[in-house]
């Protein structure tokens, strides 16, 4: 696993953070010069030198593509890959975000209307800002010469390449996959969501107290950069090269509310946990911690809320972490599944950070508080909704 997150880049960090209220909120007052722009807050990633790669390969990555190099390289390494085996054609890629880079799209938007013409557009920026750019610059990065999936789903995009990449694993079109998602932090990904009154206004001052899922008091989402890479191969694979084993892929469930662009279903969420259920083999009472997607929207959270009661009941532990991350969209499934395998292997439930009062409109469930639960889960499940209805649901074993 590689990560790149607003509380921290490795493994080690993001643990810490988790365990000690350490959130990335932090307050953008340039945002202020935007007219009839409401929210001043983000969750930027820090303290990172994304400068380091050969141009040769560098030169077409914008700010999100160059996220998911550095997630990447964190976990090809830990898993062994070296250059040949990422080149020998059995190795593919399964990678997504909600935009390209929006920053290098602004950059030859603004350089277009100056000019009135082509003159000064660079011929590698449309490589930047395409929509596909992390999957085809990570597959040209690593050599990679096998199936390339490019899960460009909002805010599902790292969740569904997850799944698209143990589904190839299992049946056996590919030995290993690389699988994840990225973000980068601009203006127009925070604007898209006020214009729809969905992003946090009242703690503009406050930045420690939003978002706050599921909490009575929130008043929407706050947006979030970053990348996080999972490498998958069968358990057969792993164990005769002596691999690290962090956790198993036992379930995957994906489909479409098939109703509304922007309103979420309970019954399509529900479902696509079903289908991960079945996928995995397991009855609902196995599940014994779910990540929630809760961005802190009251649409969604309740919404979530319903559907986790009618499939897994009552009493199973729920958590958001966006209180610590806000929501990093393409990239925060891979994130989220990484905090998962982190919360198994050694023993402990993420809190919900900012969840001072449950929304009483949301379902009686048996909500984290807010400080960390020592519990050592076995199985968990994430989940993380899109726009257009798309549903994902993961579960992870501890092996």
């Amino acid at each position: 696993m590689g990560l790149a997150t607003p509380i921290g880049n490795d493994m080690r960090a993001v643990s810490s953070a988790l365990r000690t209220d350490r959130h990335g909120i932090r307050i953008k007052p340039e945002w202020g010069e935007i007219r009839d722009f409401d929210t001043r807050l983000a969750a930027e990633v820090l303290d990172l030198d994304l400068t380091g790669y050969p141009r040769k390969k560098s030169r077409t990555m914008g700010r999100v593509s160059l996220l998911a190099t550095y997630a990447t390289q964190q976990a090809v390494t830990e898993a062994g890959l070296d250059e040949e085996t990422l080149a020998s054609g059995n190795v593919g890629l399964a990678y997504g975000s909600t935009h390209g880079s929006s920053s290098e799209l602004e950059g030859w938007c603004r350089t277009l209307f100056k000019n009135g013409g082509m003159t000064g557009l660079a011929s590698t920026t449309y490589l930047k800002f395409m929509s596909h750019t992390c999957a085809a610059n990570l597959a040209l990065f690593y050599g990679i010469r096998g199936r390339v999936v490019t899960t460009c789903s909002a805010c599902a995009s790292a969740s569904q390449a997850i799944g698209y990449g143990s589904e190839m694993v299992r049946a056996g079109l590919s030995e290993v996959m690389v699988c994840g998602g990225a973000e980068e932090m601009h203006f127009t990904h925070a604007g898209v969501f006020g214009i729809m009154f969905a992003t946090s206004r009242a703690y503009n001052d406050r930045p420690a107290e939003s978002p706050r899922p599921f909490d009575a008091n929130r008043d929407g989402l706050v947006i979030g950069e970053g990348a996080g890479t999972l490498v998958l191969e069968s358990y057969e694979r792993a164990r005769a090269r002596g691999a690290h084993i962090h956790a198993e892929i036992l379930g995957y469930g994906t489909n479409c509310d098939g109703t509304h662009v922007t309103s979420p279903s309970v019954s399509g969420m529900a479902d696509a946990m079903r289908l991960a259920l079945r996928d995995a083999g397991l009855s609902p009472d196995r599940i014994e911690y779910v990540n929630a997607h809760a961005t802190a929207t009251e649409i969604g959270d309740i919404a979530e809320s319903l559907a986790m009661l009618e499939v897994l009941g009552g009493k199973v532990p729920v958590s958001s972490t966006k209180g610590f991350t806000a929501h990093t969209l393409g990239a925060c499934g891979a994130i989220e599944a990484a905090f998962c395998v982190a919360m198994m292997n050694e023993g402990w439930l993420a809190p919900n950070r900012t969840l001072y009062q449950v929304d009483p409109r949301c379902a009686p469930l048996d909500y984290v508080g807010r400080t960390p639960r020592d519990v050592r889960a076995s199985i968990v499940m994430t989940n993380n909704f899109a726009f257009g209805g798309i549903n994902t649901s993961l579960i992870l074993g501890r092996v």
